[in-house]
């Protein structure tokens, strides 16, 4: 088992961790959860042996095999299903002594070797790869394809498809749904629900973590909890805990008041001052607890509408698409007041397509889409984030929405949002993506829209945020379509569910259970029917469309690239620096100058990283979209 006992863990001069003492079991599925920062995935570099505990221990067992997700994907001519498969390293061990063996004619070592492939199943080893990538939203074509003909994002599926082929005795996720559509989540869900082995798992879809663990570690103010049973649970041991916690703390209120009151009255008296240096140091002795705040920072519900048209807007024999591609054809439906639509179907589908035809970005090529002029849209995208004003704080983007409110009164409006005190004046350009996600909901909610287009409103979100977006969802009184793969808030938010696919939007008839059973049923047919038409495909075609395909993409997958390398060498760059703040004899007084020095670099480096990683993610988004454009 991991065995965790008296743990102090740092990381760039910040203490993470203190005091901690846990213990995993082997065979246990556990969820690591707790807000963005608090040191989640430094506990997985421990794991990994990339960290050292500054005091106590943390002991893994010598024997077992750890496996992770890679952070990066070089550009490799390797195909997509040999890339895979390299992640079974005991595999490729044995195929690199087998071809020794037979260079030497060593019949012997022949025999023994291809008895130990045997054993560990390695001839069927290109079936499991291959069921992997289908898994993983992966077309058969696609497994031949070169690494480096993959996007960002497919490119983090190759690398999870390579960490779930090892053979791994404990497995390490950190947040393995991004980049994935549900299709890949409900898929990916019932794999690690068969895994036998140990797997720590961070994630902040709810959902998932329900699925899957039987164990929740909760880390909060440098302290690792663990709750047994999974992540529901979690949070009603924990409200259970906060009411005790509550209470305690009232109560101590009360008594430390009863004290203060008898100190103040007789303290110089006296007749009294001995009774009242035993009430101070009654008062000195009582121990406190932390006051019980809400347990959200975050606080905010959708304003009230001015008014709601009926129908909001209607679509009317709609063929939409990019160019000559038609993506999707013959739409046709209504928005009415009280329309809460979630949008299912695979990446590359059309439903960002769906949502930019509903939000006026995109024409129709052909059908009508009437908005009544009483609609005030709210849309939220991803490339929203990049409209943004990086010279402007939150406070500013809001005033400019409102001239006339108090400044008082827009920053208690941002404190809903999690933008207080100097947050609310600080400017955009330095602000993580989860900030500004919630800046642009912000913008949004306080437009007062009927009307809610939302493509993956969660993506950036820490859990505490995507709660309170449900909460106020569920208030909201006018029209809504969302996209998204955190089931928990389609589950909770959504009444109808549109399926879209095949260049065809209509109502599926089930919710979301009904959804992955129909996908279940449905993955069988169609991987026969592939197979089949792979076979009978025309390889000139193909390798003409490849090239093609190819020239249209270069430029977009240069800056990914670009942008990429620049992520890479800030965080090589805040690497070596962080291992230099991590000398004990750098905090002497001597070396004052020296350390300040280090900070500011290390300041310096976290900011030029956060904007290669923005640049990037904008980048990849480009590509991705492009790329499902030329899959229809």
């Amino acid at each position: 088992m991991i065995s965790i006992r008296g743990m102090a863990l740092m990381r760039g001069g910040n203490v993470l961790l203190e005091n901690t003492d846990l213990a995993i079991f082997p065979g246990h599925h556990v969820g690591i959860v707790g807000r963005n920062g608090t040191g989640k995935s430094s506990l997985f570099a421990l794991l990994r042996g990339e960290l050292q505990v500054e005091q106590g221990e943390c002991d893994v067992p010598q024997h077992w095999r750890i496996a992770s997700v890679k952070q990066e994907t070089p550009a490799l001519d390797r195909s997509a299903l040999d890339y895979v498969l390299d992640g079974d390293t005991e595999l490729r061990q044995l195929e690199d002594q087998l071809a020794a063996a037979e260079r030497a004619d060593d019949g012997h070592a022949i025999g023994r070797l291809h008895d130990q492939l045997a054993t560990i199943g390695a001839y069927e080893a290109p079936s499991r790869a291959a069921a992997l990538l289908a898994g993983l939203g992966f077309a058969d074509a696609q497994f031949q394809q070169p690494v480096k003909a993959f996007s960002g994002g497919w490119r983090v599926r190759l690398n999870l498809a390579q960490a779930l082929i090892s053979r791994a005795d404990l497995l390490l996720l950190d947040e393995p749904t991004n980049h994935l559509d549900v299709d890949a989540i409900f898929w990916l869900e019932d794999w690690l629900q068969r895994f036998p082995g140990t797997l720590l798992l961070i994630s902040h879809d709810r959902d998932f973590l329900d699925a899957i663990c039987q164990q929740i570690i909760h880390i909060e103010q440098q302290t690792a909890t663990a709750y047994n049973g999974n992540y529901s649970s979690f949070e009603r041991q924990q409200a259970e805990q906060i009411a005790q916690q509550q209470a305690q703390f009232e109560k101590e209120q009360a008594q430390r008041k009863h004290l203060q009151t008898y100190i103040d009255r007789f303290r110089y008296k006296a007749s009294k001052a001995k009774q009242a240096q035993s009430r101070i140091k009654a008062l000195e002795r009582l121990q406190a607890s932390a006051p019980i705040v809400a347990n959200s920072q975050f606080q905010f519900r959708f304003r009230q509408p001015m008014q709601l048209p009926n129908p909001l807007l209607t679509l009317e024999n709609v063929q939409a698409g990019y160019g000559d591609t038609v993506i999707l054809r013959s739409i046709k439906f209504d928005l009415v007041p009280g329309s809460r639509i979630g949008l299912l179907g695979r990446n590359g589908a059309g439903k960002s397509t769906l949502v930019k035809l509903l939000a006026g970005e995109l024409a129709p090529q052909s059908g009508t889409v009437e908005l009544n002029s009483g609609v005030k849209l709210g849309y939220f995208a991803q490339h929203q984030l990049e409209t943004l004003d990086l010279k402007a704080s939150a406070l500013q983007h809001i005033q400019r929405l409102d001239p006339q409110a108090s400044e008082q009164q827009l920053r208690d409006y941002l404190g809903g949002f999690g933008f207080t005190g100097e947050q609310a004046t600080r400017l955009v350009a330095p602000m993580s993506g989860g900030e500004k996600a919630r800046l642009v909901l912000a913008i949004i909610v306080y437009q007062k829209p009927n009307l809610l287009l939302l493509d993956e409103p969660t993506n950036h979100l820490d859990s505490v945020m995507r709660e309170a977006l449900v909460y106020a969802l569920q208030d909201f009184e006018g029209a809504m379509v969302i996209v998204s793969h955190d089931r928990h808030l389609l589950r909770t938010t959504v009444d109808d569910f549109f399926l879209v696919a095949d260049g065809q939007v209509g109502l599926f008839n089930d919710d979301l259970d009904g959804y992955h059973r129909w996908l279940q049923e449905r993955q069988q047919p169609l991987k026969t029917t592939s197979e089949a038409n792979s076979g009978k495909a025309d390889r000139k075609a193909e390798k003409r469309e490849a090239a093609e395909r190819r020239k249209r993409l270069k430029p977009l997958k240069d800056a990914v690239e670009r942008h990429e390398r620049a992520v890479q060498e800030n965080e090589s760059k805040l690497t070596q620096l962080n291992t230099l703040l991590g000398d004990s004899s750098l905090y002497e007084d001597a070396n004052k100058p020296r350390l300040q020095e280090l900070l500011q670099q290390q300041a310096r480096t976290q900011q030029a990283l956060q904007q290669a990683e923005e640049e990037w993610m904008t980048a990849e988004e480009a590509l991705q979209q492009a790329e499902a454009e030329d899959e229809l």
